[in-house]
C-alpha cells in the first residue's frame, strides 16, 4: 500500500519560487495564480491532496522552509 501524505504550506513564508511544484513527483503542488499572500506573491497550494505518497522532495527543496508535510501512519 502506498504512502499517504498532506503538505502544509505557510503562505506567508513562501515566496512562490515554484521549486516544490517543479519536484513533486506525483504533481499535488500548483501556484496559486488566483491570490497573493501579503508580499504580493503567488504561493504554492496542495491541488491533489488524494496523489501525495508523503516523499517530502517539497519539503528539502523550499528555500525558506515553508513547506511541512505529514505522513500517515501505517
Amino acid at each position: 500500500m502506498a504512502a499517504k501524505g498532506y503538505v502544509e504550506i505557510d503562505t506567508e513564508g513562501c515566496k512562490g519560487c515554484n521549486l516544490c511544484v517543479i519536484h513533486c513527483p506525483t504533481d499535488v503542488l500548483e501556484l496559486n495564480k488566483a491570490d497573493t499572500n501579503s508580499f504580493g506573491l503567488h504561493y504554492a497550494v496542495m491541488v491533489a491532496e488524494e496523489k501525495c505518497n508523503g516523499c517530502m522532495n517539497c519539503s528539502l527543496v523550499c528555500p525558506d522552509a515553508a513547506v511541512t508535510v505529514y505522513r500517515a501512519a501505517s
